[in-house]
C-alpha cells in the first residue's frame, strides 16, 4: 500500500484558512474580490448573507446558447479553445444568477494534454485507444506542465477578471475515476478490469494512481494560480468501492491530489457519486467541503462527516422535472435538512441533466436566495 502523504495541511479545515501569500497579488482571493463571497464563506463555515448555490454541469448541455455555440465543434476541441471555455463558463452565470462559475472542461483534459490517445465520443464518453493494464503502460504518463494546458489557464485567468466577485471553481478528475477510464478503455458499469488490476496487481495500481494524483494535483494548482478561488475534485465512479478498499487503494492518492493546493488556502470540495458510505473517508482525503449526492439526507451526511467540514448538495437532478410546486417543496426540504450544518452550499446531488429547463434552474437559484437571506 502506498503511504499516506505526510503533510498535515491536506486535512486542514477551511475555516482556519487564510489567503495564502503564495497566491499572486492580483488573485481574486488576495485582492478581496471573492474572499467575502457566499461560496467561499460557506466553504469556510463562516456566516453568509444567503446560502450559495451553483450546479454541477451548469455550464453546458442544458443551455440552448451552449448548444448553438458548440455546433460542429468536437467536445475536446472546445475544451482547449480559450474563447469557448470563457463564453461557455459565463453563460450560466449570466442566465441563472448562480454564486459561482465552474470552468467548462472535462476530467480527461489533462490526460489529453500530456499525450494520451483518447477522445470523447458522443453518446459514449471518454474512449482510450490503448487501455492501461501494465507497469509499462504507467510509463506513458508524464507530469503536467502549465505549457500543456496554456489555453485552459488563459481562460481561467480571463474568467477570474470577467467574473469580478463571483468565484471561479477549478476542477479535476480524481485518480480513481481517471484510472477507471484508462484501465477500462472507456465508461464501465462494473469496473471489472479496474478492480482486477487493483486487487491482482497492487504495485501497478498504486504506481498508476500515484502518477494520476500528480497530474490531477498539478492541474488543480495551475488553475488556482491562474485565478480559481476554489477547486472541486470529482470522483465519479469511486462509489463502486467499499470503505476498506477506498482507504487502502484510493485515499492516499486523492489526498495527494488535494494536498497539491493545501498551501494555497483555497476551499477544496470533494464529490463522488454513490459515495454515502465513503463520506468520512473522502473527508479524510483532505476535503474542506464534502459533496453529497441525492441518496443520503444532509443531516445523516453531516453526522458521518462531522462538524468541522461544510457540505455541498443535494437536490436530485430528476426532481427538476416534477413541476413548480414539487420543485419548490424539494428545494425547501434540502434547505430544511441543512439547518444547523456548520456550512452549506446548495447544489444538485449530481450534474444537470441535458433536458433540464434553464428557467427551472433559475427558479431554484432565486428560491434558495430568497429563503435563506439573512
Amino acid at each position: 500500500m502506498t503511504e499516506q502523504p505526510a503533510t498535515d495541511t491536506s486535512a486542514r479545515p477551511a475555516a482556519d484558512a487564510v489567503e495564502s501569500a503564495l497566491l499572486p497579488a492580483t488573485h481574486p482571493l488576495r485582492d478581496g474580490r471573492t474572499s467575502g463571497s457566499p461560496l467561499v464563506l460557506a466553504a469556510r463555515r463562516r456566516p453568509v448573507p444567503h446560502t450559495p448555490v451553483w450546479f454541477m454541469r451548469q455550464a453546458g448541455r442544458s443551455l440552448p446558447e451552449y448548444r448553438k455555440l458548440r455546433e460542429g465543434v468536437p467536445m475536446l476541441e472546445s475544451c482547449f479553445r480559450t474563447d469557448l471555455i470563457v463564453e461557455i463558463t459565463l453563460q450560466p452565470v449570466r442566465r441563472l444568477g448562480v454564486d459561482a462559475a465552474i470552468f467548462f472542461s472535462d476530467i480527461v483534459v489533462p490526460l489529453k494534454a500530456i499525450g494520451i490517445d483518447l477522445d470523447i465520443v458522443p453518446g459514449v464518453g471518454p474512449v482510450v485507444a490503448e487501455p492501461f493494464r501494465t507497469m509499462a503502460d504507467v510509463g506513458r504518463l508524464r507530469d503536467l506542465t502549465a505549457a500543456d494546458v496554456e489555453p485552459v489557464l488563459a481562460a481561467v485567468a480571463e474568467l477570474s477578471r470577467e467574473l469580478g466577485g463571483t468565484p471561479l471553481i477549478g476542477f479535476a478528475g480524481a485518480p480513481f475515476t481517471l484510472a477507471s477510464y484508462l484501465v477500462e478503455g472507456g465508461p464501465s458499469r462494473d469496473h471489472a478490469h479496474t478492480k482486477a488490476l487493483m486487487y491482482g496487481a497492487p504495485d501497478v495500481w498504486h504506481a498508476l494512481l500515484e502518477r494520476l494524483s500528480r497530474v490531477a494535483g498539478q492541474f488543480l494548482r495551475q488553475q488556482v494560480l491562474a485565478g480559481a478561488s476554489a477547486v472541486q475534485l470529482f470522483d465519479s465512479w469511486v462509489g463502486a468501492l467499499p470503505s476498506r478498499d477506498y482507504r487502502e487503494y484510493v485515499l492516499p492518492h486523492s489526498a495527494r491530489a488535494l494536498g497539491a493546493v493545501a498551501d494555497l488556502g483555497v476551499p477544496r470540495i470533494h464529490f463522488g457519486v454513490g459515495t454515502g458510505e465513503l463520506l468520512a473517508d473522502m473527508r479524510d482525503a483532505g476535503a474542506d467541503v464534502v459533496g453529497v449526492d441525492f441518496r443520503v439526507p444532509l443531516p445523516e451526511a453531516g453526522r458521518r462527516v462531522g462538524p468541522d467540514h461544510a457540505l455541498q448538495g443535494n437536490l436530485d437532478p430528476a426532481a427538476l422535472f416534477a413541476g413548480p410546486e414539487a420543485v419548490d417543496a424539494r428545494v425547501r426540504q434540502v434547505l430544511a435538512d441543512a439547518e444547523g450544518l456548520p456550512g452549506h452550499i446548495f447544489n444538485l446531488g449530481h450534474g444537470v441533466l441535458p433536458q433540464t429547463d434553464p428557467d427551472v434552474l433559475r427558479r431554484v437559484v432565486d428560491l434558495v436566495h430568497e429563503s435563506t437571506a439573512r
